[in-house]
């Protein structure tokens, strides 16, 4: 069985569909959610899936506290799931390649530091792409850089919003997410 721990800053649905997916099964299951931020709805989610949470600073992320707790909690696998802070290089050393993170378009493009959730899909639509989605990616220390592990698409269409990009994109995520995270884990 392998533990995962997933880290969210903000509502926290990738990881509720995260838990969702996993529970009940063998292969794996989320014991640890983690965010920096109080007040991350994160928590509220994870508390009713009966997930173990953390509140940390970003001075116990760098100092290695957090990563001392995910040692205690035997944690094979991390997954970043609306996690806005630049990850460690202890913790990415610790977890060659067992680390994953989301992103809301079709990386290198409207990736890096500042670009997430609906930036990300303003600059999509007011760029007039044709096409946006999500990617998958492996966690190095620079934003949204790690090796690409998988990628989904969706059509931008000339009446979109950002909201409705955003709509399209989310249902990727919730589709695609729980089964590259599977897959990794078969693999490995």
């Amino acid at each position: 069985m392998n533990n995962i721990a997933i880290f969210a800053s903000g509502s926290g649905s990738n990881a509720e569909n995260i838990i969702n997916h996993f529970n009940g099964g063998n292969l794996a299951r989320v014991v640890l959610v983690l965010s920096e931020n109080k007040d991350a709805f994160v928590f509220e989610r994870a508390r009713k899936l009966s997930v173990f949470t953390v509140l940390f600073s970003l001075e116990e992320l760098k100092s290695g506290n957090v990563l001392s707790i995910l040692k205690q909690y035997n944690v094979d696998f991390i997954v970043l799931a609306g996690f806005l802070k630049l990850f460690p290089q202890s913790i990415i050393e610790e977890f060659p390649q067992k680390i994953v993170n989301i992103h809301p378009a079709l990386l290198p493009k409207y990736g890096g530091r500042g670009m997430y959730g609906d930036k990300v899909h303003k600059a999509v639509v007011d760029a007039g792409e044709k096409e946006s989605g999500i990617t998958i990616h492996y966690v190095n220390n620079n934003y949204d850089e790690g090796g690409i592990v998988f990628q989904a698409k969706c059509p931008v269409f000339p009446s979109d919003k950002p909201e409705d990009l955003a709509q399209r994109v989310h249902q990727l995520e919730y589709e695609h997410f729980p089964k590259v995270i599977e897959k990794l884990l078969i693999k490995s």
